[in-house]
């Protein structure tokens, strides 16, 4: 009958297999960023994935998310639930009230103009327009689709992110995923150390 191995053995080839798998997992997890700019190793040229293809990842994420993640209706639909005639109010109130004022400097317009003429006048202009609301946004949805390009958009900035900053952001969403790659390939290392162990004994 084979010699069992002494403990030594049991502990340390499962060891080196665990630390092994571990940092071959932490490598490639960092050489996805890393290096940021291409060097040159051996002859050959290095640089980490998100780095050497930006450009192609800004593209593919504003595609994704201007077609299935923000429409311009998802946009009108967000505008919906404003309170339209609360906004209409401030704006009437800061671009009418200068020259509300200046108009009551005149003779006989100046008489007329009382506050609770203007109020009435601000109310009726609100009123007329949240009458047409949905047509307002009609408009505002066909503006938005001839002068708003989502994709391009979202490419422009991912393309103009400094790589280390999109580390921080896929670190920030997927630390846990990344560091659990790195502890799985230290626990496959240690099984396939013990296996080995286990193999050796078995042929011995």
């Amino acid at each position: 009958m084979p010699q069992a191995p002494d403990l030594w053995t049991w502990i340390t080839i499962p060891a080196i297999g665990a630390l092994i798998g571990w940092s071959t997992n932490w490598l490639a997890v960092k050489m996805i960023f890393r290096p940021i700019r291409a060097r040159r190793f051996l002859g050959l040229r290095v640089q980490g994935l998100i780095g050497r293809r930006q450009q192609e990842l800004a593209k593919a994420i504003g595609r994704v998310v201007g077609t299935h993640l923000v429409e311009h209706k998802d946009v009108v639909r967000s505008l919906n639930k404003l309170d339209f005639a609360g906004i209409l109010h401030q704006v009437l109130e800061r671009g009418l009230g200068p020259k509300i004022q200046e108009l009551r400097g005149l003779p006989l317009i100046g008489g007329f103009l009382t506050e609770e003429r203007v109020a009435a006048i601000r109310e009726s202009i609100v009123q007329g327009i949240m009458a047409h609301k949905e047509a307002v946004l009609d408009e505002v949805e066909k503006g938005l689709a001839a002068g708003l390009d989502v994709p391009a958009l979202v490419e422009k900035k991912v393309a103009s992110f400094a790589v280390e900053k999109l580390e921080a952001l896929i670190f920030e969403v997927a630390s846990r995923e990344l560091h659990a790659i790195e502890v799985l390939g230290g626990v496959l290392g240690a099984i396939i150390g013990l296996a080995q162990v286990g193999f050796v004994w078995w042929r011995g």
